[in-house]
């Protein structure tokens, strides 16, 4: 799907159609976005890597836009939060990113929050994922809401990505409104950044779903396609955003011509023995499907890069450093890097040396993807943010 006019000329009953989703963007233009997949603790830190590297070259603040899944959207989310208190200096630095980013991330990382929740949630009132947004309201968020984001002029404009299960499609959070294509859109919504980050992280089924309740009267007329109508606009239920997009990559892709994207999700693994049982082998399919949907948007970004349609750089966790073609790359053993890569996707804390590995990934393979793709004069770091715990 994507934005346009509705086609007429595909015969009386196409196969396929064309969308009109609303967007008045119908041109890329020349900003630059960057894009934070999911992936639980393993993708905070490993972005935050990223993040680190981003912000020593002094790009953060050319960034226009910052979207996100799941635990990108963690990443995200605390950046717009704290982006007016970075400190950047005329070179374009956050002096106050360690302060401000890092060492709140770390700490969050530091505690195991999804169980928890699964653990009150079940037998108390309430939700599983409503009590994931309390805890990440009292570990990371307090009381702010979408509103307190950054403003057009005044930052980065942050999207967290969710997945509408009533709608099947992209959900997305974000200041000026948070809207669904087919269901309408809510400008200047009141809702919590907790909120808005547990359902971007409301990973099936045990977080699944998050439920927004909402007045149908706060639409606006007429925004919506074809589902603006209740129970669509009373009581929306959201899944994780990676179901969707685990990229975070639709709503850059159709508006900037530069993409940056950190990737921090896991491959599947080959299986010589499937389970029979019908729970195990379902489970499986699963995954299949979700592999293909995940490549199959890795290589619409790949040859649009090769075809010069869009600028920036793809990375992923689990890369070979080695791939970039760099004849400085700080040393990131392969089977180290892999074994980073296969970290379960959870929100459990992470022991202090493992957080600083997975730093250390991020800003590293940050780096060469920086000075193979985007600008090849950019000089080499001169050694990892925690050079004491390598990879």
């Amino acid at each position: 799907m994507h934005d346009g006019p509705r086609r007429t000329d595909l015969g009386p009953d196409p196969p396929v159609d064309t969308i009109d989703t609303g967007s008045v963007h119908r041109e890329v233009t020349e900003g630059r976005a960057l894009c934070l997949s999911g992936g639980g603790y393993r993708a905070v830190l490993f972005h935050l890597g990223a993040l680190w590297r981003l912000n020593e070259l002094g790009w953060l603040p050319t960034l226009d836009r910052v979207s996100s899944v799941s635990g990108g959207s963690i990443v995200a989310s605390l950046l717009g939060l704290r982006w007016r208190a970075l400190g950047f200096d005329a070179a374009g630095v956050a002096a106050q990113f360690g302060s401000e980013i890092v060492a709140p991330l770390r700490a969050l990382a530091s505690r195991t929050i999804d169980l928890p929740a699964i653990a009150l949630g079940i037998p108390l009132p309430g939700t599983v994922n409503d009590r994931l947004a309390g805890l990440f309201r009292a570990r990371l968020f307090g009381r702010a809401t979408l509103r307190d984001l950054p403003g057009d002029g005044e930052g980065p404009r942050i999207v967290i990505n969710a997945s509408n299960l009533q709608s099947g499609a992209l959900w997305r959070f974000m200041k000026p409104y948070m809207r669904d294509w087919r269901v309408g859109e809510v400008r200047r919504p009141r809702l919590g950044v907790a909120a808005a980050v547990a359902a971007s992280s409301a990973f099936p089924p045990v977080l699944s779903p998050a439920i927004v309740r909402l007045s149908p009267s706060a639409f606006t007329p007429r925004s919506g396609s074809d589902l603006q109508r209740e129970p669509y606009t009373r009581t929306v239920h959201l899944t994780d955003g990676g179901v969707y997009d685990n990229l975070g990559l639709e709503t850059a892709w159709k508006r900037y011509r530069t993409i940056l994207v950190s990737d921090a999700g896991q491959r599947m693994e080959p299986e010589p023995r499937p389970a029979r049982d019908w729970a195990r082998q379902s489970y499986r399919v699963y995954e299949l499907v979700d592999e293909q949907v995940r490549s199959l948007r890795v290589r619409q970004l790949l040859a649009s890069y090769q075809r010069g349609e869009r600028l920036g750089a793809y990375f992923a966790i689990r890369s070979g450093i080695e791939r970039f073609g760099i004849d400085t790359p700080l040393a990131a053993p392969l089977e180290r890097t892999r074994a980073l890569a296969s970290l379960a996707t959870r929100l459990r804390a992470l022991a202090p040396d493992l957080q600083e590995r997975l730093i250390n990934w991020g800003y590293a393979v940050r780096d060469v993807a920086m000075r193979r793709h985007v600008d090849p004069s950019l000089d080499a770091p001169a050694g990892f943010p925690y050079p004491a715990s390598g990879i």
